[in-house]
């Protein structure tokens, strides 16, 4: 299994980073791994709801169906889907107070048969990557917003 987690000080409300966050709509404006939602997306999520999406790791595409596991605005969002090859992932998104203004997380695990040895490292290497980016296009989107 392999595990990433990337974190951001942000100079906003906790409640206005959850509500960027942890609203559906906006993953294409900051998840560096999101393609496209496929099929009807909740205008935000809550407890046990679903949606479909593409993401890209890799150069590969992976549909994964999301369901959220875990719901506590405006704190904590956990998500967790299979996509193809029996790929299991899970994503845990945090939104903490700090001294000027907010934190947020995200740790990610994955595991699966096809994710092992040297594929294994390289999905750990370009998916920190990839968390890294997208929580410095978060910060660049809670800077503008």
């Amino acid at each position: 299994m392999g595990q990433i987690s990337a974190s951001v000080e942000l100079p906003a409300s906790p409640e206005r980073v959850w509500s960027e966050l942890s609203n559906p709509s906006n993953f294409e404006k900051w998840l560096t791994i999101h393609t496209k939602w496929k099929g009807d997306v909740p205008a935000e999520f809550s407890q046990g709801a679903q949606a479909t999406e593409v993401v890209t790791m890799l150069g590969m595409p992976n549909t994964i169906t999301w369901t959220v596991d875990e719901f506590d605005a405006p704190s904590a969002l956990s998500i967790s889907g299979t996509g193809m090859a029996g790929v299991k992932v899970r994503f845990d998104l945090k939104v903490a107070p700090n001294d000027t203004g907010s934190t947020a997380t995200i740790d990610a695990e994955f595991e699966g048969q096809m994710i092992v040895g040297a594929l294994g490292k390289a999905v750990e290497k370009d998916g920190k990557k990839n968390l890294d980016d997208s929580l410095a296009n978060f910060a660049e989107l809670i800077g503008s917003a």
